[in-house]
């Protein structure tokens, strides 16, 4: 009656589609083969009309029961179809998102699994931004937004009493200073499914991730009591070693379909910004790894609306920018990808001098790193921020100038810039800085290209923290006179470095050795070091009687820290 009635009314095909629902949720024994029987004979009601919520669970449960069922390709593809197309807010009908969702995983079993997934994608959307079913694009990437979040529920639920990053990096440990745990039902049929939180506009889920800071006009605390930035957090602090992220098998599948139906899509720049996705998945090298491409894709593109999507939207957010960048959680190849975007975003011209100053503030220290490795786009960053004169701190200037003086090429841009501006070399030969904070992940050779690169006999405080280094440096290290202050937090610094500061370096006055590989053995050679006042020890093989026998040798000793080890 309702194919053939010639009345035009939504609501002569949705009578039958909830009738039929109440059918099926009344009787729960039929067979396999009556199921089939039942979804072939209501196909035609859903030429035209969106399946009602509970038919939806019905036809995911197929999904998910027979993935390899013919049903789910002569009657679902066209069904999924029409919702991709004419859907308008997936947060009104979830259950519509989830069966699309659960239908792209069947077709992922197939034999031809991900090449079957590949074909039906690209049906509905092609290699360009454009289509005539503007629709199409924001629900696939809402749909894989979903199904990305779905993974990681179980990992969030298990940490729902856990400190965030951003509560981590503040020293935070209450439980009431907490948000209450989200409702995740994605992938959960058992459980009653309430809406979820909106995948792309939700704050709950934007990643906040700490902002680098190594602006040396900025206030900090004094080097050896300074803290760790979110990548620090992440490497060394216990409390977010549970960061380690272990997907179950199928949460691993579903993430590799979606991420690579991501891959697939065009002109997802804007739909990606800000971030959509949970710390978690930010924090999982795969998934990280798996955008990576996608975020190349933006920094290649030479269109300026295209590739300004990297950078955040409002100030105190990261963007893409930010999380791949040296120090970011998700830089895995030494900040190639970067470069790459300030390469691309100077190029353009956005806002030179504006964008500038947010390096300066927040990248000096990826900058810097690698420049002193050679990448000619951070030496010439490094020119243009002495040239518009972003950096005020004397000292800062003076170590970005023997930054730039340790390459060939560096070399060659700044005596243009000299050229231009001869103030600049009057400032070198001034003397070199009292304060240097080598970049986070730098190592010896780094260390050593930068200290044979200029003057360093003013130098009195000095920051490895963080850094790669390890005792070969001490080579370097005792060149400096002058030196009072030295920070090798969390870095490789052991024993044998120790013995050869001890032998050199007398007018140390302050040490910080913490989460260092030091044990007694190098430690004792400090009792020659009389002019110690301050010495971290946190967190070292530090024993009781060497705590003793340092504290009778060291008469000016006054602030000792030796929490974590036997002495505390």
């Amino acid at each position: 009656m309702a194919l053939t009635s010639p009345l035009q009314d939504e609501s002569i095909h949705q009578a039958p589609l909830h009738i039929i629902s109440t059918l099926l949720a009344e009787n729960s024994n039929l067979s396999t083969q009556d199921h089939e029987n039942i979804i072939v004979a209501i196909a035609p009601l859903l030429e035209n009309n969106h399946p009602p919520p509970d038919l939806c669970e019905f036809f995911c449960k197929h999904c998910r029961e027979r993935p390899r069922s013919m049903v789910v390709i002569e009657v679902f593809t066209p069904v999924v179809q029409r919702i991709l197309k004419h859907n308008m807010d997936f947060g009104k009908c979830p259950r519509l998102r989830l069966f699309t969702q659960e239908y792209i995983l069947a077709l992922n079993e197939l034999n031809a699994g991900m090449e079957v997934v590949k074909k039906f994608v690209h049906s509905m959307h092609g290699p360009t931004g454009q289509c005539p079913h503007p629709r199409v694009l924001p629900n696939l990437v809402a749909v894989c937004l979903a199904a990305i979040y779905s993974c990681y529920e179980e990992f969030i639920n298990s940490r729902d009493n856990s400190p965030s990053l951003k509560e981590i990096r503040n020293g935070c440990q209450q439980q009431n200073d907490r948000k209450p745990p989200m409702p995740l039902r994605l992938l959960r049929p058992d459980l009653p499914l309430s809406p979820p939180p909106s995948v792309v506009n939700s704050s709950e889920i934007l990643v906040e991730l700490e902002r680098n800071n190594n602006c040396a006009n900025t206030k900090r605390k004094s080097e050896h009591d300074s803290e760790p930035n979110l990548i620090d957090c992440l490497l060394v602090s216990p409390a977010v070693n549970t960061l380690s992220i272990q997907l179950p098998a199928q949460a691993d599948r579903v993430l590799g379909c979606f991420a690579l139906i991501l891959k697939m899509l065009p002109a997802l720049a804007s739909l990606l910004q800000p971030i959509p996705f949970p710390k978690e998945a930010l924090a999982h090298a795969k998934f990280t790894k798996e955008l990576k491409y996608v975020i190349q894709r933006f920094a290649e593109d030479p269109r300026q609306e295209v590739h300004s999507c990297l950078l955040s939207v409002r100030s105190g957010k990261d963007g893409w920018f930010q999380l791949y960048s040296p120090g970011g959680v998700a830089c895995d190849d030494d900040g190639e990808l970067f470069a790459s975007m300030v390469h691309i975003l100077m190029g353009s011209c956005y806002k030179t001098k504006k964008f500038l100053f947010s390096l300066a503030e927040n990248k000096l220290g990826p900058c810097m790193l690698l420049a002193l490795r050679g990448n000619q786009t951070m030496v010439e960053i490094l020119c243009l921020m002495l040239e518009y004169n972003i950096i005020e701190n004397k000292d800062t200037q003076l170590q970005i100038i023997s930054t730039l003086e340790s390459t060939q090429v560096g070399i060659r841009m700044y005596e243009q810039l000299c050229d231009r501006q001869r103030e600049l070399k009057e400032l070198q030969r001034k003397g070199g800085p009292t304060r240097l904070t080598l970049p986070s992940k730098s190592t010896d050779a780094d260390l050593a290209r930068l200290l044979s690169s200029g003057s360093f006999g003013n130098l009195e405080n000095l920051s490895l923290a963080f850094t790669n280094v390890t005792s070969a440096c001490a080579e370097q290290l005792i060149k400096l006179p002058s030196l009072k202050q030295l920070n090798l937090w969390s870095t490789q610094f052991g024993d044998a470095g120790l013995r050869l500061l001890s032998e050199h370096l007398a007018c140390l006055q302050v040490l910080n050795l913490c989460e260092t590989p030091v044990t007694d053995a190098g430690l004792l050679a400090l009792s020659s070091m009389k002019s110690l006042c301050s010495l971290n020890m946190n967190s070292t093989k530090l024993t009781a009687d060497t705590y003793e026998d340092l504290k009778a040798k060291l008469p000016n000793l006054k602030d000792v820290d030796v929490r974590y080890t036997e002495a505390w």
